[in-house]
């Protein structure tokens, strides 16, 4: 199987893929969509759809992974600008004909961490760990999307969820 993560940002959208079957990984790639704050907004979004659509169509995986939209009280413009993002990647996705499923960041860290406040930090030192990597995985946003890939196969060997 081939999971694709998505952890979505309008800067930096961190995208991790995995083959593998159960928890035997055979491979993963990973890298980041980055925009420029000076592009106004639809311009970022379309940046961001136009790039993930042509590597959704390359890789041609069974399932797209998606850290769920979440808002802080603080900072309520923020989710709003999330759920833009999130839902060109969806667009890009449900256009492909791929099977989309969406993980709370507390639910996946909890997964991959045993800890559902865990830090940036410890997630991807979790994440390099089970993937057998010995360099850092940078950006972070990429080891976030490898979690997010992670889980997805994890769920899906134990429910047989190809498209």
């Amino acid at each position: 199987m081939k999971i694709i993560g998505i952890d979505p940002g309008l800067s930096s959208t961190g995208i991790g893929i995995i083959n593998g079957s159960g928890i035997n990984i055979s491979g993963c790639s990973y890298g980041s969509i980055n925009t420029s704050k000076k592009t106004p907004l639809p311009g970022r979004l379309h940046e961001i759809y136009d790039r993930l659509f042509a590597l959704l169509k390359v890789e041609k995986p069974d399932l797209m992974v998606i850290e769920d939209v979440f808002s802080l009280k603080q900072y309520p413009k923020s989710g709003i600008i999330l759920g833009q993002v999130s839902g060109v990647i969806l667009l890009a996705g449900m256009q492909i004909g791929m099977t989309a499923l969406e993980v709370p960041v507390r639910e996946a860290k909890k997964v991959l961490t045993g800890n559902g406040s865990a830090t940036k930090m410890q997630l991807e030192k979790s994440v390099r760990n089970l993937l057998k990597l010995s360099s850092p995985i940078r950006p972070l946003h990429a080891s976030d999307a490898l979690g997010l890939a992670l889980i997805g196969l994890y769920r899906c060997s134990r429910r047989h969820c190809l498209k």
